[in-house]
């Protein structure tokens, strides 16, 4: 599963200007199926986990022979 995780040099929260800080779940396609509230005492992680495992459960698997 791709995961996208800001670099020390912070470039994309540089180039997003990410405030006020959210938890996101982007789906399939590039939609976002989470957004959390303003954090640190808007997150909902437990929420943020349960749409992340949608969405793992519902991911296409690649075919075995």
């Amino acid at each position: 599963m791709p995961v996208a995780v800001d670099g020390v040099d912070n470039a994309a929260d540089k180039a997003y200007a990410a405030w006020p800080e959210r938890i996101y779940v982007i789906g399939q396609g590039g939609r976002i199926v989470f957004k959390g509230g303003m954090g640190p005492f808007g997150f909902k992680p437990d929420e943020a986990e349960k749409k992340l495992a949608e969405q793992v459960a519902a991911a296409p698997r690649p075919a075995t022979d």
